[in-house]
């Protein structure tokens, strides 16, 4: 073959390749099949995955080569052939047909063949490629094999037998989830893909092995026997339950919600989609969900007595408690995942109600520095391509797991990753260095010189701050420590937003003139409208906001009538989740992603902004005569937010731990907490104190004993864990649980039970 490239008008980190008589254009090191999909000239595959890397054991991709006018002996696989230049690839002649024929006849002769009952049934590949590929009738006579299944958890079935050993699977939990939970076991016709020491999954991103599995041996447990595909109708939605909005298809059947499936997209979760995203839907469902309005007829016992009330009667009595208390008597409380759409709404309301107490921070401690979401400043698809990455109080893995990915591909290319927090949090990735301090200490942990010198000669450096530091006592001194550190190094500062939507809501004007949230809860109002929030657990401080709450009048916009709801409100306004409402959301790059509506609305709820429209005009208030979603749009004006400086929050001294609050995984809002699955996910700890040993063994407590746990706010009594990972001199509480919620911030005392 000529030294001479076929074509000299190339790049010279390309070659010319020819795939069934097509010149192309393919980059050296780059796969024949990869060129093929680029050219849209289909190879069938099992095993291949962009997103993985190439394990070439399926064969199904077999394609005939020839270079140099010299044909290969063989077919090779496209999958792992790397193109060269004068490369000509046959994909359709007789020897490929033949090579891929005899590649599906063996494929299926232990395959079990049921697709009727099989959960696969009508999107499986195997199915599809057979129907091109295979034979009408089977030449295997031999008994097929049977392989035993093995319990991988709430989330994923297994039916193993149906099993093609693609090794897709494994090379998620690997390379993605990075938790290596599966593996190949046996060799030969005994191999089988498992466990091996049969326990559950753990990653929080266990789902998607049912996306990469071309078969049915890996399905969605949730789903499993509950519809056919060509049953289901697919809208778009997002995420709503961290700052990522991970893009999503929700599967409906006669307007019931059924499943979500990743939707690609490369700039935010690319093909992928954590668990707490894909199951949540379950909490649609619940029993407690709010179906009709309802009116409080008396104040007897927790709950009091409750009535249900025409549309027109509850709007009515919300009007005149929101008449009766307007301007500065009035608290307009809103939770971070509300849509852009129900936010402008609500700012709009609050204006014309004369109130500037309006906020959507309701889980942080420390607003004295007047802090507000921003878009991060790498873009986080960028993040994986980061030399240094500073994570700094954040418990990655469970607060955004997809972003934790983006660290993790980043940390297989070589970035070095730094850890400044209250806990040695488990990452799937090697930490470089790690500053383990209580909260007090992490400001002064990241002003230190060997942390700016360890990433000063990076090339690209981002500083990732979550919600340890953001929700605390001390996030006005982290916030302004991390800034520093930025400018001081070049890096890009990376604030995680608290809540789905909390860059969006405050481009939308959800931010105080007035009182923040927490002044709000700490000087009560006479009436507060709560929109989308369950009292009972998503404050920061509980015992304030339920204090204030169940002493004024309340009109909450809810998703449930929830015990806490039920307790404060007076009246309950049932509203959509973002899976039943046509609304868009800001996620952390500063992305405005759009939802479509997908479940049918329970009972009597209304879509919040319908509800919204008719409250004001219930009130006679200005900028509320539009008459359809289009119209709230066309009004709407995203701004730069200005919000006013709130009070410091109480520095806790004296003896005692300090405290660490992170969010439990799948404890973060009311529609995960109602989620059965994910409730009985192993990475579901339950209520826990966690403690050093010696923090444990000065309180006279071991592991698994009973604790009080005292805070200014109030007393847990808590099971121990004790755990060398954690801060000495620091107590760690996950929050989302009832049993944890009383605690607040600041220190607290530990003593036996």
């Amino acid at each position: 073959m000529s030294a001479q490239p076929v074509n000299p008008n190339l790049p010279p980190d390309h070659v010319t390749v020819f795939i069934d008589g097509v010149e192309l254009a393919a980059p050296k090191g780059s796969m024949i099949i990869q060129a093929a999909d680029k050219a849209g000239i289909p190879i069938p595959r099992f095993c291949y995955h962009d997103k993985l890397s190439i394990a070439a054991n399926c064969r199904m991709c077999l394609v005939d080569t020839e270079v140099g006018g010299r044909p290969a002996p063989k077919p090779s696989p496209a999958c792992a052939t790397p193109v060269m230049d004068g490369l000509k690839v046959f994909t359709r002649n007789d020897k490929a047909l033949q090579a891929q024929r005899n590649v599906m006849e063996f494929l299926l002769i232990n395959h079990p063949l049921d697709c009727p009952i099989c959960d696969q049934g009508g999107e499986c590949e195997l199915q599809d490629l057979s129907l091109g590929y295979g034979r009408s009738v089977s030449r295997f006579v031999e008994r097929k094999r049977v392989v035993a299944d093995e319990d991988l958890g709430p989330l994923v079935a297994t039916e193993m037998t149906r099993c093609i050993h693609c090794t897709r699977c494994i090379r998620v939990t690997a390379e993605i989830a990075g938790t290596y939970e599966l593996g190949g076991m046996w060799r030969g016709e005994n191999l089988q893909i498992g466990t091996y020491d049969g326990k559950p999954l753990t990653t929080e991103l266990s789902g998607n092995v049912i996306d990469v599995c071309p078969v049915g041996a890996l399905t969605n447990k949730v789903f499993r026997f509950r519809a056919r595909p060509w049953e289901l109708i697919a809208r778009e939605s997002l995420g709503v339950h961290d700052a990522l909005g991970s893009n999503l298809f929700l599967h409906m059947r006669r307007g019931e919600v059924m499943r979500a499936v990743p939707r690609d997209n490369d700039a935010v979760n690319e093909c992928w989609l954590s668990d707490r995203d894909r199951y949540s839907h379950q909490g649609l469902y619940a029993a407690d969900r709010a179906l009709k309005p309802l009116l409080r007829v008396a104040s007897n016992g927790d709950d009091g007595d409750w009535r249900e009330a025409s549309w027109d009667e509850a709007l009515a009595k919300a009007a005149q408690i929101l008449r009766e208390n307007g301007a500065d008597n009035l608290g307009v409380l809103v939770h971070p995942a509300t849509s852009n759409e129900e936010g402008a709404l609500l700012a709009r309301l609050a204006e014309g109600l004369g109130t500037g107490n309006i906020d959507h921070r309701i889980g942080q401690h420390d607003l004295s520095d007047g802090a507000v979401a921003e878009p991060f400043a790498m873009p986080v698809a960028d993040i994986e391509n980061a030399d240094a990455i500073v994570i700094v109080g954040s418990n990655l893995r469970h607060e955004v797991p997809l972003l934790h990915q983006r660290v993790r591909k980043a940390w297989r290319r070589g970035a070095k990753v730094h850890v400044v927090g209250p806990v040695d949090f488990e990452f799937t990735f090697d930490i470089a260095s790690k500053a383990i301090v209580p909260p007090s200490g992490m400001a002064d942990a990241l002003a230190s010189a060997e942390l700016a010198d360890a990433v000063r000669g990076a090339g690209s450096v981002a500083v990732i701050v979550g919600a340890v530091a953001e929700n605390g006592p001390h996030a006005s001194a982290v916030r302004a420590a991390a800034a520093a550190f930025a400018r001081a190094t070049g890096a890009a500062l990376c604030r995680i937003p608290q809540g789905a939507n909390a860059l969006g809501l405050a481009r939308h004007g959800v931010l105080p003139s007035g009182l923040d949230a927490a002044a709000m809860l700490a000087q009560p109002r006479g009436a507060y409208l709560v929109y989308g929030i369950e009292p009972g657990l998503d404050f920061a401080d509980q015992a304030a906001a339920m204090r204030a709450l169940g002493a004024a009048q309340v009109v909450a916009f809810s998703h449930f009538a929830c015990q806490s709801t039920r307790r404060v409100a007076d009246v309950i306004l049932p509203i959509a989740t973002l899976f039943e409402n046509d609304a868009t959301m800001t996620n952390l790059d500063g992305r405005d992603q759009r939802a479509v509506a997908a479940g049918r609305l329970p009972g009597e709820a209304r879509q919040g902004w319908a509800v919204l429209r008719a409250l004001g005009g219930a009130l006679q208030l200005p900028g509320f005569d539009f008459t359809d979603l289009a119209g709230v749009r066309q009004g709407m004006q995203a701004r730069t937010p200005s919000p006013r400086p709130g009070q410091a929050a109480a520095q806790a001294s004296g003896e005692g731990l300090e405290l660490a609050v992170s969010q439990a995984i799948y404890r973060v809002d009311a529609l995960v907490r109602r989620a059965q699955a994910l409730q009985a996910h192993p990475l579901n700890v339950g209520p826990r104190v966690s403690l050093h040993p010696d923090d444990a063994a000065a309180a006279g407590v071991g592991d698994g004993a009973m604790a009080k746990v005292a805070g200014a706010a109030g007393i847990a009594t808590l099971p121990v864990n004790v755990n060398p990972r954690v801060a000495p001199g620091c107590a760690w509480v996950e929050s989302g649980h009832g049993a944890t919620a009383a605690l607040g911030a600041g220190r607290v005392k530990v003593e036996a039970a």
